[in-house]
């Protein structure tokens, strides 16, 4: 399920005001969950099982029990690393 616009090759477009939520399993990899808007009442945009390993876009880190929420807070891109992992950068 990925329903992201492409930015390019191993890129997709995040929304100004997309959630993440990361869910963290005890063998060290993650779900990500990503929501258009927190307020949005509607099913995730996409999931990816990967690890999120950096945030340079302006954001807010939450944690919780079960892993982390990043609130973006401007136009980002998430970009595909080698070895499922992933970063968001400004775009």
């Amino acid at each position: 399920m990925n329903k992201l616009a492409p930015a390019g090759e191993g890129r997709w477009h995040l929304p100004q005001h997309a959630h993440i939520i990361v869910y963290e399993a005890e063998r060290g990899d993650e779900l990500l969950t990503i929501y258009d808007c927190g307020a949005a009442q509607k099913p995730p945009s996409a999931q990816v099982i990967g690890s999120l390993v950096r945030v340079r876009a302006a954001h807010e880190l939450d944690r919780t029990v079960t892993g982390y929420v990043v609130r973006m807070r401007e136009r980002s891109v998430l970009e595909a690393q080698h070895d499922d992992h992933f970063v968001i950068v400004s775009a």
